[in-house]
């Protein structure tokens, strides 16, 4: 269910800036001591999580991380802020490879409607032992059954059955694993 919310608030504003200070900050130097700030951020972060440089982020307040996930190079996670009250759940032994983005938050599709800026947020939900292939979009509202996979330079814009393999422009259902 979308949730709208406004994104230009000075007290979001603030946030994003410091989110974004912050995830600079580990792509310049990917120490664990920046990665154990990074991973603060995130509503809940298991064990053995491991995020490569580059990674990007709005809020990260709602991003929630099972154990044992790889987020490779160049992430980008464009979440919806507190306020919005939607969420982003990846689940545990999860692989995302680079360039994956996660885009929880959109836009309206009228022009005379976008004109007032609003934001309209959306869960995203990634189940279990699932791998996102390089250069993945995941849309908002979309859910990854467990065991799934998505191949290179996929658009997932639907939800995705478990156990099943996805690709193309939009992903579609290639076969089942």
């Amino acid at each position: 269910m979308k949730r709208q919310f406004d994104s230009i608030t000075p007290e979001l504003i603030r946030q994003r800036k410091s989110v974004h200070e912050l995830c600079r900050q580990y792509t310049r130097s990917p120490s664990k001591g920046n990665l154990k700030r990074l991973k603060s951020l995130f509503h809940t972060c298991g064990e053995e999580v491991f995020i490569e440089y580059g990674f990007h982020m709005d809020y990260g307040d709602n991003i929630e991380i099972g154990d044992r996930v790889f987020i490779n190079a160049n992430c980008t996670i464009i979440d919806g802020a507190k306020v919005a009250n939607s969420k982003i759940q990846i689940g545990a032994d999860c692989l995302l490879g680079p360039n994956v983005q996660l885009l929880a938050v959109s836009h309206d599709m009228e022009a005379s409607k976008r004109l007032a800026k609003a934001n309209y947020a959306d869960d995203i939900i990634i189940g279990n032992n699932v791998w996102l292939g390089g250069g993945v979009t995941i849309q908002a509202g979309v859910t990854i059954g467990d065991n799934s996979i998505i191949g290179a330079g996929s658009v997932v814009t639907n939800n995705i059955e478990e156990n099943s393999f996805y690709a193309g422009v939009p992903a579609v259902k290639i076969r089942a694993l």
